[in-house]
């Protein structure tokens, strides 16, 4: 729906999410896949959350900083996905202005929370390997809240910086947004006025300065671990010292991996359907492996769940 201003502009009071329109056939089978990728992801993450609520050895700032992590990706998840599947299944794709922007907010909110949340884990892992016998004191209750608590407040002001930016732009119409949610490259096609270069460079600046210098924290926390291990005169030394990062680096280099494809690609002849197909490995595809990832790669994290779940199913097992 647009609302007339003058001669020029209309106003924008609703947006058309176009998402899976162009696969009318499949939109089936997609809502099939991705409801049972969205349950397994809720399903993990909160196995994830229960097992280190419950069991009392894993109350350490490694799996505090992992608890927060599966929130967030609770709340990412549950800001994006559960609107697409109901247009999977809907023929009126209608989202209001202001649902639009939340959906934005939200998304980029606990999108950029997840990537401050794996730079303190990255800087966690380097404490406990390159000193730990500072690691009590550097990472102590307070300081592993505040580091939590400033990644929260780091993902708002992104996406308090993001939407405000984006929402702040004239919409002249069409209304269609080439995508399943609201988000920013197909929202800026759809905007009008003078500003709107300048507001997408800021925007583009901003997003891949937070997201490299995350990238470049985790880097050179990588970097300093690995030149430790290798001081570590046993290989059992050595292995046991990387086993604590693995499950983290794998989720990293997935994350950032996923990011870099959408946020770095050269600029070129778009498919809207490739965009949007695109778009589900970093709202559907990585929060699904995220928790699969850190169960099966932590070996401490793994023995607690089998403990915890199955030792009244299986007790001969355990």
């Amino acid at each position: 729906m647009a609302v007339m201003l003058g001669l020029n502009y209309t106003f924008v009071s609703e947006f058309i999410l176009i998402g899976f329109s162009t696969f009318p056939h499949l939109q089936l089978m997609f809502f099939l896949l991705f409801l049972l990728m969205y349950l397994f992801t809720l399903l993990g993450n909160l196995l994830i959350m229960t097992t280190i609520w419950s069991e009392h050895s894993l109350h350490t700032p490694m799996y505090l900083f992992l608890c927060a992590l599966s929130i967030s990706e609770i709340f990412y998840t549950f800001a994006i996905i559960p609107r697409m599947l109901a247009d999977l299944l809907s023929t009126l794709h209608s989202i209001a202005f202001l649902a639009c922007a939340s959906q934005m907010f939200f998304s980029f909110t606990f999108g950029f929370t997840h990537s401050f949340l794996l730079t303190v884990m990255g800087y966690d892992r380097y404490v406990a390997i390159c000193h730990p016998l500072r690691y009590n004191v550097l990472m102590s209750p307070r300081g592993c809240a505040c580091l939590v608590a400033w990644s929260w407040v780091g993902g708002s002001f992104m996406g308090t910086v993001v939407t405000t930016a984006i929402f702040n732009l004239t919409f002249c119409g069409p209304n269609e947004i080439h995508h399943f949610f609201c988000h920013v490259p197909p929202l800026l096609k759809l905007a009008c006025g003078e500003n709107v270069l300048e507001v997408a460079k800021g925007v583009g600046i901003v997003c891949i300065t937070a997201l490299l210098g995350c990238f470049l924290l985790i880097l050179l926390s990588y970097a300093f671990i690995v030149v430790t291990i290798l001081k570590i005169p046993s290989a059992e030394g050595r292995h046991k010292a990387f086993s604590t990062c693995a499950s983290h680096l794998t989720v990293v280099v997935v994350h950032y991996g996923f990011a870099s494809v959408i946020y770095l690609k050269p600029k070129g002849p778009k498919s809207l359907e490739g965009d949007t197909l695109m778009g589900i490995t970093y709202t559907v595809l990585t929060p699904f492996l995220s928790p699969i990832i850190f169960s099966l790669r932590n070996k401490e994290l793994k023995n607690s769940m089998k403990k915890i779940f199955l030792s009244k199913l299986y007790p001969e097992k355990i």
